[in-house]
């Protein structure tokens, strides 16, 4: 114990280790995750051996964490900012007004101090980062002693522990189990149906890690002319418009396959393009034949960032029909990544400004179209200058204080660095040359800043744990599992009645607004398809950044 107290990195990183090993057990469908791991070990250790942590290790920590967050969802959250988006802008601002409104009455009901108040919140929202900005704005009250903060602010971690184990129990078995049955839907199968719809037919779902699709959707196939004598390479990809010729062989000599170029019979032709339309086009030209040396064609593989603002908020198929350079130099999409989350490149996927998309197509052809719509995504190293402004402005703008009704509100470190990152990371998509920040290394700074915040959190909250499950020990689950079932049954009921969105779309969405990263994973294997998740990305992103801001506010009325 005395090493412990005496070197409190060791301690640190003990608890590190040891909970995101308990963090891996699993339950059924259901992990507790690293993050709520660590902060049960460091709970318990810190009550055992009584180590003090040094609170600005806390605050550099939570900064690095929060603006990476606000750095990786800021393209997507202002993308998301449009008409179209706006019915899954109410699904979290249901979740918003219930969270806040619960927590609210909650604390006045049972008479709980704003530490307890606000874990509840951050806890049963199942947002971590919550935990940062209300402990934050905690020590920002005016009228406490120092007793005081330091109490309040372990309640929040012990009231934050109990009611997440609650609340993601019940946002897991909710979304994947029991919406579905509400809904009456077979959600695997009512997924494929949406992605058949998407597509314009065809199976489809998602893949693991290490799989690959048996038929690829992009193909290229070589046919001996029998049945388009005459006809002009033009014509036959006018009349099949997924595919393009990409070589004729006559004899010995390889032509130049130009839209005026007429085919004769015992002409070799390579056909390359959507597997559904490649096979059209062969059954019009003739027989296929094996792969013949000098008429394969090499197809380039470039990952692009989209900044041309006027693709943002089109389809696929819109931008293949507004930019005919994609049909004419055989390009096609094959991958649409939006942050960490792969999308299904299907005609009706909509691609946002700050996406990233996988095109394959000849080289010469692929070159003229990544001039026209982005820029070749270049981020393998990090630009150190841009991170350290963001970070610096975040610190700033956290110290602003605004009082609204004499209810003194500041976002502190963590809010201003929420704004910083989703500014600076908007600010980067729009063009991509400057201030690269990997996503692995963004997702490595995220992970990192918040479990050591966490560990450092619960480390010097242990004692006040025991006290606190004592006196609200009944109502801690109750308050985890109600704030999540009020706003996500709300929220269905609203989805589907007033905002028609579809049920895969909507179960997606409403893990989105909760910010839950284990129910959108138990929804897609019970989906067995990623289809929840387009609508799942969109309210992740906005609640990301909205729920945080929650913090302070409740700390800020009931501080009053």
């Amino acid at each position: 114990m005395g090493v412990l107290r005496d070197h409190p990195e060791l301690a640190l990183f003990l608890c590190l280790a040891v909970g995101y090993l308990v963090g891996k057990l699993r339950v059924g469908p259901i992990t507790l995750g690293g993050i709520c791991g660590t902060l049960i070990v460091s709970l318990l250790l810190g009550a055992w051996a009584k180590i003090e942590i040094d609170a600005d290790v806390k605050t550099i920590f939570f900064a690095l964490f929060i603006f990476a967050l606000g750095y990786m969802a800021g393209p997507q959250f202002f993308a998301n900012l449009n008409r179209k988006s706006m019915r899954f802008f109410a699904l979290c601002f249901i979740e918003l007004v219930s969270v806040l409104g619960l927590a609210y009455l909650l604390a006045k009901a049972f008479d709980l101090d704003v530490g307890t108040a606000s874990g509840i919140l951050a806890g049963a929202a199942t947002e971590s980062a919550v935990v940062g900005t209300a402990t934050e704005a905690i020590g920002k009250l005016p009228d406490l002693t120092a007793d005081q903060i330091s109490t309040y602010q372990g309640h929040v971690a012990t009231a934050y522990t109990v009611c997440y184990l609650f609340g993601l129990v019940t946002i897991v078995i909710y979304t994947s189990q029991i919406m579905p049955m509400l809904l009456r839907i077979n959600l695997r199968d009512a997924s494929r149906e949406l992605w058949e719809k998407m597509r314009g037919g065809g199976a489809g779902g998602a893949l693991e890690s290490d799989e690959r699709e048996a038929l690829p959707g992009l193909v290229g196939r070589t046919h001996l002319v029998t049945l388009a004598d005459g006809r002009t390479v033009g014509s036959l990809e006018e009349a099949f418009g997924g595919v393009t010729v990409e070589a004729v062989r006559r004899g010995s000599k390889n032509l130049p396959p130009a839209p005026d170029l007429e085919l004769t019979l015992s002409d070799l032709v390579l056909v390359v393009g959507r597997r559904s339309d490649a096979i059209e086009a062969g059954r019009a030209i003739g027989p296929e034949t094996p792969g013949i040396p000098g008429v394969d064609t090499p197809l380039a593989t470039s990952q692009v960032a989209m900044t041309d603002a006027s693709i943002a908020g089109k389809s696929l198929d819109e931008i293949r029909t507004t930019h005919p350079d994609f049909r004419r130099s055989g390009v096609y999409v094959t991958d649409v990544l939006r942050g960490e989350q792969h999308l299904p490149a299907t005609p009706e996927t909509v691609v946002q400004r700050g996406d990233v998309v996988t095109l394959v197509g000849a080289r010469s052809g692929l070159n003229r179209i990544v001039e026209k719509i982005g820029t070749v995504a270049k981020n393998d190293s990090t630009d150190f200058i841009y991170l350290g402004l963001g970070i610096a402005l975040g610190s700033l703008i956290g110290q602003l204080v605004v009082r609204l009704g004499g209810v003194p509100l500041s976002l502190g470190t963590g809010g201003g660095c929420l704004i910083s990152g989703l500014l600076f990371g908007w600010f980067r998509s729009r063009r991509q040359t400057f201030g690269a920040f990997p996503p692995q290394a963004a997702t490595t700074i995220k992970d990192m800043g918040l479990a050591v915040f966490i560990a450092c959190t619960g480390l010097t909250s242990g004692p006040q744990a025991w006290p606190l499950l004592k006196e609200y020990g009944a109502l801690l689950p109750f308050a985890g599992i109600a704030m999540v079932l009020v706003p996500a049954t709300i929220s269905l009921v609203v989805g589907r009645k007033f905002l028609k969105i579809e049920k895969p779309l909507l179960i997606g969405a409403i893990a989105g607004q909760q910010c839950s990263t284990p129910a959108i994973t138990s929804v897609t294997q019970v989906a067995q398809s990623s289809v929840p998740m387009l609508g799942y990305t969109i309210t992740y992103a906005l609640s990301n950044f909205l729920l945080p801001l929650t913090g302070p506010i409740l700390v800020g009325i009931l501080g009053a």
